[in-house]
């Protein structure tokens, strides 16, 4: 359950520290290295990186807000290392992230990101530090762009556009990663014409003024809909679908936007639990919405109306 303070303290935009309140990192972030694919029996390497990794995103402060020891944002990273060349790896790299419902032991998903262009150049015992405003490595920018979406997405989800400063440093970071110098191989990802689906993409959906009506859905979905069920589940279930019309008008403004589908890639299991439950009409209407923009996931939709 979310503590009183920090509950009322994100609401507010409270981003400075409070005295007398222990101060702590925010991330608490459990890393995964998969290097099946990667031939030999030598694999403390791996082992390395995941600690390197794990230390970074969770020892550093990327913010001045306050979270207690309890209050971290939970996720996880999985690290698939599909080949290591001269030092430089090429991995996919999904990522999750969840925030507690208020009233509730539930946790509710926020991010469930794969990148499929996750490559750097990394030697083992290599340091891994973040300067702001200041371009190093290929790993440490993405991990850093990674935790400012995860920090982002949990702001959205309790104060309207509370994301917006973590949101602009992952935009800040995109932009020096496109003039710094790498392999071609680390610039994918970051470029705005290499494809509608890389972190530039994501980033600039975030930030588009043509999609702050998403982003204040976000909101209502998560305070004014998942954190009201404990109170009255029909209330905030109806306040999630009364919302909803917003995904579709994204869509069909620009239908291959990234942002929408990083939000079902999170929430869909999630909307079929909650409208399996709901009145005839909510899963006539959430389902036919659903079809229209995400008739890929059918298989799983089907399921609110059985």
């Amino acid at each position: 359950m979310i503590s009183r303070f920090r509950y009322i303290a994100v609401v507010l935009g409270v981003l400075c520290a409070v005295i007398g309140t222990v101060r702590a990192q925010e991330i608490n972030c459990t890393v995964t290295v998969n290097s099946d694919q990667i031939e030999g029996s030598n694999k403390q390497v791996f082992a390395t990186l995941k600690t390197a990794i794990e230390e970074y995103m969770n020892q550093n402060r990327w913010t001045n807000m306050t979270f207690a020891e309890h209050e971290k944002i939970e996720c996880s990273m999985l690290l698939v290392v599909k080949s290591v060349t001269d030092n430089l790896y090429a991995c996919e790299m999904t990522l999750q992230s969840r925030r507690p419902v208020y009233g509730t032991t539930y946790t509710t998903p926020l991010l469930n990101f794969k990148d499929n262009a996750f490559n750097f150049t990394y030697q083992e015992f290599d340091r891994i530090e973040w300067q702001q405003n200041q371009f190093t490595t290929n790993l440490t920018a993405m991990l850093a762009y990674y935790v400012y979406l995860i920090l982002g997405h949990d702001m959205d989800s309790f104060q309207r556009l509370g994301g917006t400063p973590a949101f602009q440093q992952c935009e800040q970071i995109v932009n020096a990663c496109q003039s710094a110098s790498m392999d071609n191989l680390e610039q994918k990802g970051w470029l705005a014409f290499d494809s509608n689906r890389n972190r530039y993409a994501l980033i600039n959906n975030l930030l588009d003024e043509a999609f702050k009506k998403y982003r204040n859905y976000y909101y209502e979905y998560h305070r004014l809909g998942l954190d009201e069920m404990s109170g009255n589940v029909t209330n905030g279930r109806a306040r999630i679908a009364e919302g909803m019309p917003v995904l579709k008008e994204a869509y069909r403004a620009r239908p291959a936007t990234y942002v929408i589908n990083t939000f079902l890639d999170a929430k869909s299991e999630e909307l079929v639990d909650i409208f399996s439950k709901g009145t005839d009409k909510e899963k006539k209407d959430v389902y036919e919405l659903l079809m229209d923009i995400d008739p890929t996931r059918q298989q799983t939709y089907d399921r609110i109306n059985q």
